[in-house]
């Protein structure tokens, strides 16, 4: 038996050992998926129990705070400064991103090497970001609240820095009311604006909506946010965060044990999923 855990504070109603039960029984793999609620402070003195495991996840608030305590980090780990998986292998504890797997995965129909609308820079907007810059994107812009400029603005000079080759400009919230942005092949939203329970908001306007022609939403609960809704009435592909979750869980899966898993398999997952958020996150119409 293999145990494996999800260490943060808070985790709240967490669905990570739903998603690696199933991808461990897919395999006929004995292990157990346990949730482990650690305060920042407790994070040094439990770390040795962690190196027991045969792996672990990690989210808020110890993505950054588990790297000194550990043996290696993949190239992922050293892009973001930011861990949210390690393995456990032969005394060694190495660190993982699978956060920019997941998204890519997620997106692998959607043109990022085309004009690309970002709504919102922090931590996993800043990856999206950068994916998109790294995988060819002529242009990107960065839509933010005024409080998030400074964000912005340090974001642009990363990408200068890694992708010069991409056009980056920061737009302030609400400049898209009348769709003054212009078109865009891809709009990807990395704000939680339109999050459960207030899922009558949107974090864009219908006119510049309008104006995009495919839409990614890191939200997965609601499993279909206000934007993703419009975007499919509009007759535009349209993905939510829920593939972004489960697609992470799979790349962990292949750093663990070596699994490979089919795009069927994921999707049925990933169905799963929506299907149990949807039923215990019910959406009142009206709520915001």
């Amino acid at each position: 038996m293999h145990d494996y855990t999800l260490i943060g504070n808070p985790l709240g109603h967490s669905m990570s050992p739903m998603i690696h039960d199933r991808l461990f029984a897919l395999r006929n793999r004995e292990a157990a998926y346990s949730l482990t609620a650690l305060p920042a402070e407790e994070l040094a003195v439990r770390e040795p129990e962690l190196r027991k495991l045969s792996g672990y996840n990690i989210t808020i608030p110890h993505k950054m705070n588990i790297i000194p305590f550990l043996d290696e980090l993949d190239e992922t780990a050293k892009r973001y400064n930011s861990v949210n998986c390690v393995a456990n292998h032969d005394g060694r504890a190495t660190g993982y991103n699978t956060d920019c797997v997941g998204f890519l995965r997620s997106v692998q129909e959607m043109p990022l090497d085309g004009r690309v609308l970002l709504i919102g820079c922090g931590g996993v907007g800043r990856m999206m970001a950068i994916e998109a810059a790294l995988h060819g994107a002529k242009e990107l812009v960065l839509m933010v609240l005024p409080s998030d400029q400074p964000l912005a603005e340090a974001l642009r000079e990363e990408l200068a820095a890694a992708a010069p080759e991409t056009a980056v400009s920061i737009e302030l919230t609400g400049s898209d009311r009348e769709g003054g942005l212009g078109h865009f092949d891809l709009l990807m939203n990395a704000c939680p604006v339109g999050m459960y329970p207030k899922t009558n908001a949107c974090p864009i306007s219908e006119k510049q909506l309008e104006l995009c022609d495919h839409v990614f939403d890191v939200i997965y609960n609601p499993t279909e946010t206000q934007l993703i809704r419009r975007a499919k009435a509009m007759g535009k592909p349209a993905v939510g965060g829920a593939a972004m979750l489960v697609w992470q869980a799979v790349r962990a899966h292949e750093i663990w044990d070596g699994d490979t898993y089919t795009n069927e398999e994921v999707q049925g997952i990933i169905r799963e999923l929506e299907e149990t958020v949807n039923r215990d996150f019910p959406v009142q119409e009206g709520s915001i």
